[in-house]
């Protein structure tokens, strides 16, 4: 049987929009879509009676979420179940037989309902398979551009797929994801690599400073003309890395669009932190996707800076991918 792409669901908007998104996904990826909630049992109540409300309270917040699925998705083939937490531990252990995880983000403001701040990012952190945040309010026609008149349309073609590309370690699982993503939704794929532009040195007189006006202009027009020389110089070098780092791009690429000929690609050099670049990049895209080095540690959330920021910040749906 082919693993499930599985959606947590806690009642919530976000939960909700995170399930309908994984119900499309899994149709596009031709997969079974499993709902999960998780329960935890509050010690000071008995337990039968703490039992039978928390799988009631699960029982309806599973069917609510079926329901709307079934709205947009009405082929999809859906299971669901309903386990007792804490949340963390049963996401993780629910994450070791899917394909994908779905869990539903408040983007900026952070995670919600029981997936609330160390509990969402425990699970990123430590999931060995691929989880997508997505945020509140996500609908289908997003992942879509807009139409002639501006308007919202699911009947128009995929937004990009952008992937954050680490040359200096490039990873076969998270790229291998961000293909197979473009390819079932039938999007361009941008892949982006950002490298902070080099600092000019600072300039300036030294420890002594002129004593008089003419100095003082001698002094201000030469490091005038000392700085223009470290721009053109700049530039020029910039150029040269960046045509550099787009061919080493476009090589660490070449056999992944053998495997997957149908699939257009654009490679990005950015000027710029990787931070800043793939939230700008994520502003007209279908699907963001990012890499997690998977220490195997136990203890501690380690989901690296980059993908840190971007699952808060991203404007679209962000796939985290563990590698080795």
């Amino acid at each position: 049987m082919l693993a499930p792409v599985i959606a947590a669901v806690d009642g919530s908007e976000e939960s909700l929009a995170a399930a309908a998104w994984a119900a499309r996904e899994a149709v596009r990826r031709e997969r079974p879509l499993s709902l999960l909630h998780a329960w935890n049992r509050h010690p000071r109540e008995q337990a039968e009676t703490a039992t039978a409300a928390q799988r009631h309270l699960a029982l309806r917040v599973l069917r609510t979420a079926e329901e709307r699925i079934l709205e947009g998705c009405p082929d999809v083939v859906v299971h669901d179940e309903q386990v007792e937490g804490p949340a963390t531990a049963a996401l993780l252990r629910a994450a070791g037989g899917c394909d994908t995880l779905v869990l539903g983000s408040r983007g900026l403001s952070g995670f919600t309902g029981f997936l609330v701040g160390s509990v969402a990012l425990g699970v990123v952190a430590h999931a060995p398979c691929p989880v997508v945040l997505v945020r509140a309010g996500e609908e289908s026609a997003d992942e879509h551009r807009l139409a002639a008149d501006g308007s919202a349309s699911t009947r128009t073609a995929y937004r990009d797929v952008v992937l954050g590309v680490d040359l200096a370690d490039p990873c076969d699982e998270v790229i291998g994801y961000a293909f197979e993503a473009a390819r079932t939704r039938g999007a361009r794929l941008r892949a982006v690599h950002a490298r902070r532009p080099v600092a000019p040195p600072l300039l300036g007189p030294g420890g002594i400073g002129p004593v008089d006006e003419t100095r003082r202009t001698e002094t201000r027009r030469a490091e005038a003309w000392q700085a223009e020389a470290w721009q053109a110089q700049t530039r020029r070098t910039d150029e040269w890395r960046a045509e550099e780092w787009r061919c080493f791009l476009a090589a660490v690429l070449h056999a992944w669009r053998d495997k997957y000929p149908g699939v257009e690609v654009v490679e990005t050099i950015a000027e710029d932190h990787p931070r800043q670049a793939l939230v700008r990049a994520a502003s007209d895209a279908s699907l963001l996707v990012v890499g997690r080095r998977d220490t195997g540690r136990p203890a501690g959330p380690r989901t690296g800076r980059v993908a840190h920021a971007v699952i808060h910040h991203a404007g679209c749906p962000v796939a985290v991918v563990p590698h080795a």
